[in-house]
């Protein structure tokens, strides 16, 4: 059986763990959206400086037959 004051310290750290989880998963929707402004960004600016003439393409799709670019 458990006493009143345990129960009721268990109960405010049951509740701060949640309210910690809830900040944690607002930070990583942050992180989320900044690292996919920081690839909009790289991507623009490889497109720009002639790095890259097309987008990313995942390394598991098949290679393209052309050079880009930059890179002999």
């Amino acid at each position: 059986m458990v006493a009143q004051g345990s129960s009721d310290r268990l109960d405010v750290e049951v509740r701060a763990l949640r309210a910690e989880l809830q900040m944690v998963r607002a930070e990583q929707q942050q992180m989320a959206a900044a690292v996919r402004e920081l690839v909009t960004t790289f991507r623009t600016l490889a497109q720009h400086l002639g790095i890259a003439a097309e987008p990313y393409v995942r390394k598991d799709e098949p290679p393209r037959d052309r050079d880009i670019p930059g890179f002999g």
